[in-house]
This record gives C-alpha cells, structure tokens and sequence, in this order.
C-alpha cells in the first residue's frame, strides 16, 4: 500500500472528520471520565505533534505525540481507518513515531488506551512493540478502564 506518512494539515476538513470518527468510535467504551483522546483543538497545542497516513491523499491513520516532561512523550490519537485496519498502517505511523521521538533525544514514550475488549487490537500492537504495563504518568489517576504502557527508547 502506498501510504505516505505526514505532518498534520489542521486546515483538512478530512482531518476533522477522521478525528470526530475516532472520538465516536471510542464513545461507548466508558464514561466520560474514563476517555483521554484529544479532539482537534487538543491536538493543536503546543507540546504536541501530530501526522497523519495517506493513501491517494485520503487519511487513513494519525498518530501523535504529546509532551509529559523533558524526554517524555505521550502516544495519542493512533487510529486507522475501521475498512482498512489489518493492513499495517498503525504499525507504520508507529514507527515513524518511535524515530521521531528518537531523533529528537526523547528516552521514554508512554500510552493510555482502555481496558475493554474494544481496544485489545491497539494492546497487541503496542506489545509487539516493546510497549510493557506501567503505572499511571503524568495527570493520569489508577482507572480500570484504562491500560497504560511504556516503552524506553535506544538512541539510535
């Protein structure tokens, strides 16, 4: 698949829309309180990165990383779109995530992702990625509907 992996374009109304199927998606899966993706405006702060993965100039993944502390990024808003998951592009924009964050001397990238079967996809990703359980980072508080992961980075 010939899929290109850029920075964002905010000005995309496709963007919004990708990213509102997201929030949609994820709606049912726990109270409010229990849900930590960041909408558009979320994802426009500094402190965070966000590129998305195109085929024929349609988005079909995003990814982002969000400051914690110095050297620490959060994962966020990884998504592939539903008719073409299976296919690697989660495994692509994490990729290119990972070197990213590696270029730029971050040592540690950590995740929140829910507990449920829902998202038991996203888990198997991040394990086959060297992403491991670890406590509650940055603002986040214990929740049973939430996993979290970590993963040190090598400099490369």
């Amino acid at each position: 698949m010939p899929v290109s992996i850029e920075p964002a374009d905010f000005t995309d109304p496709g963007l919004h829309a990708f990213l509102q199927a997201h929030l949609d998606d994820i709606a049912p899966t726990a109270p409010t309180e229990s849900r930590h993706a960041l909408d558009l405006d979320g994802l426009r702060k500094p402190g965070v990165r966000l590129w998305v993965a195109l085929d024929a100039g349609e988005i079909v993944g995003t990814g982002a990383l969000a400051a914690v502390e110095p050297g620490h990024e959060e994962l966020k808003s990884m998504r592939t779109a539903p008719h073409l998951r299976g296919r690697g592009i989660a495994s692509r924009i994490l990729d290119h995530l990972l070197r990213d964050a590696r270029s730029r001397g971050i040592r540690r990238i950590s995740l929140e992702t829910g507990s449920m079967e829902f998202f038991a996809p996203a888990r198997s990703l991040y394990a086959k990625a060297g992403f491991v359980p670890c406590a509650p980072f940055g603002a986040y508080r214990d929740d049973p509907n939430s996993a979290f992961l970590t993963r040190t980075l090598q400099r490369s």
